[in-house]
Parts: structure tokens; C-alpha cells; sequence
């Protein structure tokens, strides 16, 4: 007889990521690490090895039950890969039983893609960190630094912390009122601050006062995202942040929307600007989980006269309403919810499905662009003199951009499934009028451009 398999249900925010997923937007994110070297793959396996036994969690295969699906732990093996597919391909097939993430290398450069339902990208980049310091300690065995006893599993295959956390919301933001706020600072805003939160007819149609503006586009011919790499100094960008009194996260948001209208000129007047952000909930609980924990806000502009200051101002203002302990738990308790109403718990899985993902195809068309920030990732000492720099791409049904940090580099990643760039192009001119040295980097997605770069490459940045 067969020993039963530990499990775990997805987590509240994973389920609509399957009900969503397309050809287009193929629910995949991928974090990398630019080195100092070309990547040495035997040394990279013996890493991933050692890796992938401390985060258990990785070891899962997703499987489809009745009522809901969920992650199930197998003994697949994973195998670093020479990066030929496009950014961002598919993991999941619903025929097969396959690890959820995967490990590339070209050049340089290593790449962690991982299938959003199983985490997000905070919990990706602690992944990416321990693969990077275990592979250059390998690589570099004289400057390494290694801890008297190897560290034992670090994410289990343990509840999400949406269930966790579900029955003590109104004691856990009540200490998070009381706590010492996070500050102006370049991860999430200053959580203080009253004001209504948005209601839930809000969160999925948005404003319906002005139609929202969407950007439109040719789609690439086989649906892969295009990526366009930014890489800046930081210490470039964060004067002019602090310039008009907001963080990083707020800047560029203000920055792409400002772009998209200027490069939509009269398509876009009269019309409300509209961009999802998502907030790291492990900043406002005590939760460790490698899993998904996180919450989604809409921010939005109207004024076709008003400047950017002006933009920058009222972006900041509603992220700071939405991010206070009052509207984050208004936010969680509909969705989280959603899954304790017996109507969703007698709903068979497919049109739970269904459902799901109506509900993200409005919400979807209530947006104009979206962001997310990881934020700054660090190394040990012996560990970040050999990385140059880290990224982030997300796949996306519209235009994104995903940001992250380490040490000096900031790097921005577009991608969008159509060809044109004139939005990221005029972005950049937004930031070097300011006076930012910007390095640029544009993957492959059609023919003549595949063909240049060889096919062996995926047509990566």
C-alpha cells in the first residue's frame, strides 16, 4: 500500500492565478542574479541540490481535486537548464506532474522561474539568495564563509498564512495600529492615516466616473512577453524621490503613467489611469511563510492637466489610505472570506474556476498598467562582490513593470506581450531628463529579432 503524500490547499490568492491563466499571462515570475562570471552548470546543480533539500515547499506538484486544488510533495528531482525558452514560459501543464519551478543559466546570468501559486516574489528571492551564495561557495571555496553546521529544511509544506492569520485579523491590526509605523521608506508606505477604505464593487470595477484607459498593442507572434531591462544607480534615482517627497515605488509608478500618457496623447484624455501594486503582508504580521502573503491595491489618476508632482503627490496619498491597518483588513476579510462561505466550499473546482476568473477578467480591464517592487536584496560580504546585479520579470495580460535593488542597481523590468516599446522608451527619457544613467536591454519576440540573436538564447535580454 502506498504512503499518502503530504498536502496543502493553495493559498487564498493562488486560486485565481489558475482560473486566470493564458497563453499570454502564463502566471510565471523570474528572479536573476548577474554575476561576475560565466555560470559554471556542474557547480550550479550541486548547489541546487543542497538548495532544494531545505525548501521543501519546492519539492510540490499541483493537482486538481474536486472542490480545490492543491500542492502535493513528490520525489522529482529538479536539473538547472540552458536558458532556450522565452522569459517566463509555462511550468504548469494540467496533464502532467511537474515541479512548479525552474532553474536556467546563460552567461552570466542565473534565473529562478517559479509558478506563482507557489509563492511570491519575496519568498522567490530567498530561494534565489541561498542558490547564489551556495553555488560561488562552491565556486569560490578559498573566500567562503560557511556556517559551523549546514542550515536543516527551511520552508516546509505548512499552511499558507491567509489561513493562519484569518481569525486573529481584528487582534493582529489592532497591534499593527499600535506599532511604530514603517516610514516614507522604499518598501511600502507609511501606514498611518484615516479615510474610507475603497469597497469591494470599487477593488474589481474601479471608478465609474471616467472610463479607465487601456493600452493596446500588436501581440508579439507566439505570445511570449517582450522584456525591457532597465539598470540605473540608485543613488541617481532616490534624490529626485525625495525631491518630491515620496519613496521609489511611487516615483516610477508616477513615471510610467506618465509615460503611457504622453506616448497615447489623445486616446488617453478624458480617461482615469489605473495601476495595481501589491503590499507585502509579511510587514504587517509576524509570518515567515515562503508562500504567497500578499495584498493588491488600485491606485489611479484623472487629471489630464495636472503635472507630475501633482501625480506623484496623489499616488502617494491613496497608497498610504490603502495601506493602513483599517483598509487592509476590509481588503482581506472579502476575499479570504469568499473561501469560508459554504456556497464556495459546495462549488465544484471548475466553476469555482469559472468564477474566479470572470472576476479577473473585469478586474483586469479596470487596469491600465501594473507594478510590483521586491525591493533590495543583499548577500553576505564574500557573497556580493561577485554580483553585479538582480531582476525581476513578471508575465502579464497588460503592461508591467517589477523592480528590484542590490546595492547600488536598480533594475527595471517591463514586460508586456505586445511588440511595440514607445511606453518603456519614453520612460527612460522620463528619467534621464532627470539626470539618470540608464543601461538598456530588449528581449527578442519576433522573427528577424530571433534570428539575429540565435535561437539558443530564448531571445532573453
Amino acid at each position: 500500500m502506498n504512503e499518502r503524500r503530504a498536502w496543502v490547499r493553495l493559498d487564498n490568492a493562488s486560486n485565481i492565478f489558475l482560473a486566470s491563466m493564458s497563453s499570454v499571462d502564463t502566471k510565471v515570475f523570474r528572479l536573476s542574479a548577474q554575476l561576475d562570471h560565466d555560470i559554471d552548470p556542474e557547480l550550479l546543480q550541486q548547489a541546487l541540490d543542497v538548495v532544494f533539500d531545505q525548501y521543501v515547499l519546492y519539492h510540490s506538484v499541483l493537482r486538481r481535486g474536486v472542490f480545490w486544488y492543491y500542492l502535493e510533495e513528490s520525489d522529482l528531482r529538479p536539473q538547472v537548464m540552458p536558458e532556450t525558452l522565452p522569459p517566463c514560459a509555462h511550468l504548469y501543464r494540467f496533464d502532467r506532474r511537474d515541479l512548479l519551478f525552474r532553474v536556467l543559466y546563460h552567461g552570466p546570468r542565473l534565473s529562478l522561474e517559479v509558478l506563482h501559486v507557489l509563492t511570491d516574489g519575496t519568498g522567490a528571492s530567498w530561494v534565489l539568495q541561498d542558490l547564489v551564495a551556495e553555488y560561488l561557495r562552491l565556486k569560490f571555496p578559498d573566500e567562503a564563509r560557511r556556517a559551523a553546521e549546514p542550515p536543516g529544511v527551511k520552508q516546509g509544506l505548512v499552511p499558507d498564512s491567509f489561513t493562519q492569520f484569518h481569525p486573529r485579523l481584528p487582534q493582529q491590526f489592532a497591534e499593527a495600529a499600535q506599532a511604530a509605523p514603517l516610514g516614507a521608506s522604499d518598501q511600502v508606505e507609511d501606514a498611518t492615516g484615516g479615510g474610507r477604505p475603497p469597497g469591494l464593487a470599487r477593488e474589481l470595477f474601479g471608478s465609474r466616473k471616467r472610463r479607465v484607459h487601456r493600452v493596446r498593442g500588436t501581440l508579439t507572434p507566439d505570445h511570449r512577453n517582450r522584456v525591457v531591462e532597465l539598470a540605473m544607480p540608485v543613488s541617481q534615482v532616490l534624490p529626485i524621490a525625495r525631491e518630491h517627497g515620496v519613496s521609489l515605488t511611487v516615483l516610477l509608478t508616477a513615471l510610467f503613467l506618465h509615460a503611457v500618457r504622453e506616448v497615447d496623447g489623445d486616446s488617453a484624455k478624458g480617461h482615469t489611469m489605473a495601476i495595481s501594486v501589491p503590499v507585502d503582508l509579511r510587514q504587517r504580521f509576524a509570518s515567515e511563510s515562503g508562500r504567497n502573503f500578499f495584498a493588491t491595491t488600485r491606485l489611479e489618476f484623472n487629471e489630464d492637466e495636472a503635472d507630475f508632482a501633482q501625480m506623484c503627490t496623489a499616488l502617494a496619498g491613496q497608497l498610504k489610505l490603502q495601506t493602513t491597518p483599517a483598509a487592509l483588513e476590509s481588503k482581506l476579510r472579502k476575499f479570504i472570506g469568499f473561501e469560508h462561505l459554504w456556497v464556495a466550499r459546495v462549488l465544484p473546482r471548475p466553476v469555482k474556476d469559472v468564477i474566479l476568473g470572470v472576476a479577473n477578467w473585469l478586474n483586469s480591464r479596470q487596469l491600465t498598467v501594473a507594478m510590483t517592487n521586491v525591493g533590495r536584496l543583499d548577500f553576505a560580504e564574500d557573497i556580493n562582490q561577485h554580483v553585479q546585479a538582480v531582476f525581476i520579470a513578471v508575465s502579464t495580460p497588460h503592461p508591467q513593470f517589477s523592480m528590484i535593488s542590490h546595492g547600488d542597481v536598480l533594475t527595471v523590468s517591463f514586460t508586456s506581450a505586445f511588440v511595440e516599446t514607445a511606453h518603456q522608451a519614453a520612460f527612460v527619457r522620463g528619467l534621464t531628463g532627470r539626470g539618470v544613467d540608464v543601461r538598456v536591454a530588449a528581449s527578442k519576440v519576433n522573427e528577424d529579432e530571433l534570428a539575429a540573436s540565435g535561437a539558443s538564447s530564448g531571445g532573453r535580454p
